[in-house]
């Protein structure tokens, strides 16, 4: 019997599909970082004085809860990125 010596064709060979990583996990990573910083900073300043932000003067110390949260949130978006 002879011998085939045509190449055959996998799965594999030809063109390979260019894999996208997530495009929006690192402008979501970076503004929710920011949007954390900025959160806790403006608590900071303003806790010491007559200035009252609406949201933050009820909240107290929770600010500080909420600010890490989005900083938090902010290493998970860093976990997407590719």
């Amino acid at each position: 019997m002879a011998k085939n010596n045509t190449p055959r064709l996998r799965k594999s060979d030809g063109p390979k599909a260019k894999r996208v990583g997530n495009r929006w996990a690192a402008p979501a990573m970076v503004t929710s970082a920011l949007i954390g910083l900025v959160w806790i900073v403006v608590f900071y300043v303003t806790q010491g004085t007559d200035v009252n932000v609406p949201i933050m003067t009820d909240l107290n110390s929770w600010n500080l809860v909420i600010g890490m949260g989005f900083i938090v949130a902010a290493f998970g978006f860093a976990m997407k990125w590719e």
